[in-house]
């Protein structure tokens, strides 16, 4: 744990130095992701939209509009992981010497899981005492009373952008599962952000043994959490995907059809199927298109 400590803290002073220190302004987009743009089916599009990002940047500069701003030039980054080794997590709170209130240092925003988000459970008891934004969970058997009751434990005050409910119930139950999930929320008045995790309930064994996930079941799920959304007049928060900068082969599906019998060409995750980069920027654009339309 202590080496994994270090090995994050590495990285996440190495994204700060990026994000800050100009690699991530909008006057690099042509120069992120030119492989992509050379190579994948979707580079067209991203080619499409760097060039009208440049000409809104020139537009803004030619009427006199400053566009060294840190909104412009610099990036914000936050970090997030599931709150599951207490003694780690424990370790890393601290108080605030001006609010004296606790908070963990850990990450930004901690969150519960299917499996530890037990009402009397001693996760939710620590995460009671923290000041974080929380995340809980929801897979498509849980208990609507149980959801309220940990709502309750975790945000008595039901202050806003404290709890975000994370759906993850699959692209064949989400159509049943989450609209009376909405209904209850909203009819308690809870203060809720809604996000979709579409990797976790779509996971399967491939014919060669391979843990995956296909890109267009992913893709079915963030859909379906849209609209019904838009439907129930709720409001879709965010999705939280695995990914990879690299080139593998863990997720089937996508614009190069990846296939059972592809996965072993360049399978290197030691925990759950990613989406490549490529898949990575093709889902990103759907939603965007989706989002727009």
């Amino acid at each position: 744990m202590l080496k994994g400590y270090n090995m994050a803290a590495s990285t996440l002073n190495l994204l700060r130095a990026f994000t800050r220190g100009g690699f991530g302004s909008l006057r690099r987009v042509t120069a992120w992701n030119q492989e992509f743009v050379a190579h994948s089916p979707m580079g067209r599009s991203y080619d499409r939209l760097a060039k009208q990002i440049d000409q809104a940047i020139r537009f803004m500069e030619t009427i006199g509009i400053s566009s060294d701003t840190p909104q412009i030039n610099q990036t914000q980054l936050f970090t997030s992981h599931e709150a599951l080794l207490l003694q780690y997590e424990e370790a890393l709170t601290r108080k605030d010497s001006i609010t004296g209130d606790w908070y963990d240092c850990s990450a930004h925003m901690l969150w519960i899981g299917e499996r530890t988000r037990q009402v009397d459970g001693a996760h939710v008891e620590f995460l009671r005492g923290v000041h974080n934004p929380i995340g809980i969970k929801i897979g498509p058997t849980h208990d609507v009373n149980d959801v309220k009751k940990l709502i309750e434990i975790l945000n008595p005050d039901n202050e806003a952008g404290r709890i975000t409910l994370i759906s993850r119930l699959g692209v064949k139950k989400i159509e049943k599962v989450l609209p009376p999930l909405l209904r209850e929320m909203k009819k308690e008045g809870f203060n809720i952000v809604w996000s979709c995790d579409p990797m976790h309930a779509n996971t399967y064994t491939a014919t060669s043994g391979h843990k995956t996930r296909n890109f267009n079941d992913i893709l079915s799920e963030i859909t379906c959490f849209f609209e019904i959304h838009w439907s129930e007049g709720t409001i879709p928060g965010g999705v939280h995907f695995e990914m990879t900068g690299n080139d593998v082969t863990e997720c089937t599906g996508g614009a190069h059809n990846i296939v059972d019998e592809e996965l072993a060409s360049n399978y290197l995750t030691t925990c759950d199927p990613r989406l490549n980069a490529e898949q990575s920027l093709e889902v990103a654009f759907q939603i965007a298109d989706m989002i727009r339309s």
